[in-house]
């Protein structure tokens, strides 16, 4: 059985779980910390709400990222921006297929979640607003890969592609 739950990802002085945005994130922990003060905090099982990722930009002033990592099999993208707007993708997005069409008869993917090359260029401005110049090649390299082994290390490979967090 795979890892289950959600990391947060923002910007802030403060420490994210003291956060309102996060008030109803009752044991998050913090992950790891880099430059400007870009946090990634864990929640795991993802059980109750972690909360809205539009809120948390809001109050932050500052890009934030939420990823639900599904059974280190997949994971949902949140991402929101003060500027650019919100944006919803997926990590492992045959994995992800799988869940879909195991719970929803019908809708795709694509009902659900940006396309690779859409998410890209979303990604892409979500960098700028964040103050990083990445290119969409490496983003969309990492949206379209498979979740090999895990699904956590996909994601922490797209954070480091949007320039927020190192490997």
């Amino acid at each position: 059985m795979g890892y289950w739950g959600y990391f947060v990802v923002g910007r802030s002085e403060r420490p994210l779980a003291e956060l309102d945005a996060l008030a109803g994130a009752k044991g998050m922990a913090q992950r790891s910390e880099a430059a400007a003060g870009w946090q990634v905090w864990e929640y795991p099982n993802g059980e109750g709400e972690v909360g809205n990722m539009n809120v948390l930009a809001g109050e932050t002033a500052a890009p934030a990222l939420f990823g639900y990592v599904m059974d280190s099999d997949c994971v949902v993208v949140e991402a929101a921006a003060p500027e650019s707007g919100a944006w919803t993708t997926c990590l492992g997005r045959a994995a992800m297929a799988g869940y879909l069409g195991a719970a929803n008869e019908g809708l795709t993917l694509e009902d659900y979640f940006l396309e690779p090359r859409d998410a890209a260029d979303r990604a892409v401005a979500w960098a700028a607003e964040a103050g990083h110049d990445v290119d969409a090649g490496p983003l969309l390299e990492v949206l379209t890969a498979d979740a090999d082994p895990l699904a956590e290390k996909l994601f922490f490979r797209l954070l480091d592609r949007l320039g927020v967090v190192p490997l």
